[in-house]
């Protein structure tokens, strides 16, 4: 699953996880100070409104996207240097490609829930005190969401185009890895399921996942600072008072919560997917076998064999039933969190809109991040049951021992 489209995979994740932390101790260490005179996109740029220039062209900025980019170039020659296999350009390049335009996604995340506060405060002054707004007041301050914008969606589109050739040259490279052991592999049932339909859906899988994990935990080293500078203003909290980065433990305790439930109310889950895809497999072979063997797929035993793919789906169907109802529920009860807490603070009048709606969106980007696994659970499970096949596949490839009903049917 991995080496065919990595070189040495255990060691490159463990290298991508360590040249992270080492650059961002250099970064916090001083070097981001370095951006004197970098004034380098935000000269040629005019103003939209007179002292007001795009954030995300400042001189600050442009010295941390260089300091981003320069370290995704050398994480990408040191593996150049080191291992370069036959999707080199892919897998390494291809990565660190996605995870810089994921940190730029989150940085666009960041500079939205500013221009929104400056932007509700303007609505707030504008209906508290009418005739302090002018029109040109107004649309100016919503013309500059422009800047933002339109960068924004140029790199969501061009990123989802990459990303879709991406996983395909990872399906690829499963592909070419599994026909080259077909031999041992042919005798496998499903063997054909999994070559052509469990690789295309792993990759997919696995990337979406990685790049919502990664997100998630730059969204927190982005959000988490500024949420806790935001709940200073928060004068009290429901039941417990003024508590210090209050909103921060509400955002965190929320997705633990949820992240719990989820596990405890789907842990069959997996399971239940890992025996749909093996008797969907079963009942699939023996209508395959049926096209060229007349002594094949006779009604009896193509009955017996649906008879037990209906068992697995009504037993799947009722997990998923009350499965549904936590998670929805939590989901559902979360949106709420946030007005809750803010409750007090509200009622006493202590913050302007503006400042309310970059908590409240601030809070929501926290807590996403900490909902992780509550929100993926659902793909977290699809993607065990799969890479409990695929693991069982490979078995074969390493001589390792295979699952019984897997052993059962190579030596059929």
């Amino acid at each position: 699953m991995f080496v065919s489209f990595f070189p040495t995979p255990k060691v490159f994740f463990l290298s991508a996880v360590l040249w992270t932390g080492i650059a961002m101790a250099i970064w916090f260490s001083g070097f981001s100070e370095w951006q004197t005179g970098l004034d380098i996109l935000g000269s040629y740029v005019p103003a939209v409104i007179e002292g007001e220039r795009p954030p995300f062209l400042s001189a600050e900025k442009a010295w941390t996207y260089i300091y981003i980019v320069a370290c995704g170039l050398v994480f990408v020659a040191g593996w150049a240097v080191r291992e370069r296999n036959k999707w080199f350009a892919w897998s390494v390049g291809g990565t660190t490609l996605i995870m810089l335009s994921t940190y730029f996604n989150v940085q666009i995340s960041v500079f939205l829930n500013d221009w929104y506060g400056a932007f509700y405060d303007l609505i707030q002054k504008a209906l508290g005190e009418p005739g302090s707004v002018t029109s040109g007041e107004y649309f100016g301050k919503l013309a500059t969401v422009a800047w933002i914008l339109i960068p924004y969606i140029m790199v969501l589109v061009l990123l989802d185009f990459f990303v879709s050739h991406y996983v395909f040259r990872w399906r690829t490279a499963m592909n070419n890895y599994y026909m080259e052991h077909w031999p041992k592999l042919r005798s496998v049932e499903g063997a054909a399921q999994r070559v052509q339909e469990d690789t295309m859906r792993f990759a997919r899988i696995v990337e979406g996942l990685g790049v919502s994990f990664v997100r998630s935990i730059m969204t927190l080293i982005a959000f988490l600072p500024l949420l806790y500078t935001l709940s200073q203003q928060v004068t009290e909290m429901p039941l417990f008072g003024q508590v210090d980065g209050s909103l921060v433990y509400v955002a965190l305790l929320s997705a633990a919560f949820g992240t719990v439930l989820l596990a405890v109310v789907g842990f069959k889950l997996p399971g239940l997917e890992f025996n749909n895809q093996k008797v969907e497999a079963a009942y699939r072979k023996e209508l395959v076998y049926g096209e060229d063997h007349v002594e094949r797929a006779a009604p009896p035993h193509v009955t017996e064999l649906f008879s037990a793919v209906r068992r697995n789906y009504y037993r799947l169907y009722f997990h998923y039933l009350y499965f549904g109802i936590a998670r929805w529920s939590y989901l559902q009860a979360s949106n709420f969190v946030p007005l809750v807490a803010l409750g007090p603070t509200v009622v006493a009048g202590a913050i302007t809109l503006g400042v309310f709606t970059q908590i409240n969106n601030a809070f929501n980007q926290v807590e996403e991040s900490f909902k992780f696994l509550a929100n993926s659970w659902t793909t977290i499970i699809d993607l065990i049951s799969i890479h409990k096949r695929l693991i069982a596949f490979e078995a074969l490839i390493h001589g390792d021992p295979l699952p019984e009903p897997i052993a059962g049917a190579a030596n059929a």
